[in-house]
């Protein structure tokens, strides 16, 4: 009777390791994909990222912020799959550019915010610039209320900094020291609860908790940004080590689709790629796209 009970179990053992075999064929090991870097990125990689491991299963993506320098500086250490960034890898320090492979995946725009109850719409551009260089420091001097302005800068390795300030301020000039933040959602956070603040954020953090100020008479729209008629906005990289894994490069492509630029970009309140009707430089110089 132990001997047949002992055949027994065995057959069993012997019959679920074969099962557990053609389960591990079917199912293959998940592949890893780890993003880090632009905050003005990481809502929408998240939301492709999300569709995607829906599609793709056995593909497991982890999205984190932390800036571009840092997203930069991990991807060339080797530490992440994808560095996201808002700046091109030229413009950062450390960063050897041409080991890197490039990837543009979306266009964010760039808008200067204050609190909704200062009553401030519209700035001319040169306004802007005075205000983030220190040489307007009171509402009151460019028709708002007398009430001194506090400006909230990005931290320096943002994307978003490099971008707002080679589209604002002049060469040679410097922003006002002020309190610098890491964040998209910190600095909305800030204005939002402050009266005279005044920053910068992405299209895609815009709610009604904060007011998007119009430049020159011209509103903050994906529309404006694709001619350049609204002239801050960043191209949106995703940064790999030369050679790429299989699974980054399918991630990547797919988020360069039609189908995905058409719904999960405008979605989020960024612009598509493809709808670019202008093309900008490292250095800021804007031409007709060909």
């Amino acid at each position: 009777m132990r001997r047949i009970l002992l055949g027994i179990v065995l057959a069993a053992l012997v019959g679920s390791l074969g099962a557990g075999w053609v389960a591990a064929k079917h199912h293959p090991a998940q592949e890893k994909v780890t993003i880090v870097g632009s905050t003005a990125l990481q809502p929408l990689t998240e939301a492709v990222a999300a569709q995607y491991r829906h599609n793709h299963p056995s593909t497991n993506i982890t999205v984190q912020g932390g800036g571009s320098g840092t997203g930069l500086s991990q991807v060339q250490a080797g530490a992440v799959n994808i560095g996201s960034a808002d700046i091109f890898a030229s413009q950062q320090d450390g960063i050897a550019a041409g080991k890197l492979r490039d990837n543009i995946v979306a266009v964010s725009g760039i808008a200067p915010i204050v609190n909704p109850r200062l009553g401030v719409k519209n700035l001319t551009l040169t306004q802007l610039r005075q205000i983030f260089t220190g040489e307007v420091t009171n509402w009151r001097q460019v028709g708002g209320p007398d009430l001194p302005i506090t400006v909230i800068n990005r931290a320096s390795g943002s994307g978003t900094r490099v971008a707002f300030e080679q589209a604002v301020l002049k060469k040679g000039t410097h922003a006002v020291r002020a309190q610098e933040q890491d964040s998209n959602g910190t600095v909305k956070e800030i204005v939002a609860n402050t009266p005279g603040a005044v920053s910068y954020i992405s299209f895609a953090y815009l709610n009604r908790n904060v007011r998007p100020l119009k430049l020159n008479g011209v509103a903050p729209k994906a529309a404006n940004v694709t001619t350049n008629r609204w002239p801050i906005w960043s191209y949106e990289h995703l940064y790999t080590q030369a050679h790429p894994s299989r699974a980054t490069s399918q991630f990547i492509k797919f988020m360069q689709t039609g189908k995905v630029q058409g719904s999960l970009v405008k979605d989020a309140n960024y612009v598509s790629i493809h709808e670019m009707k202008v093309t900008k430089s490292p250095t800021g110089q804007v031409s007709e796209r060909k």
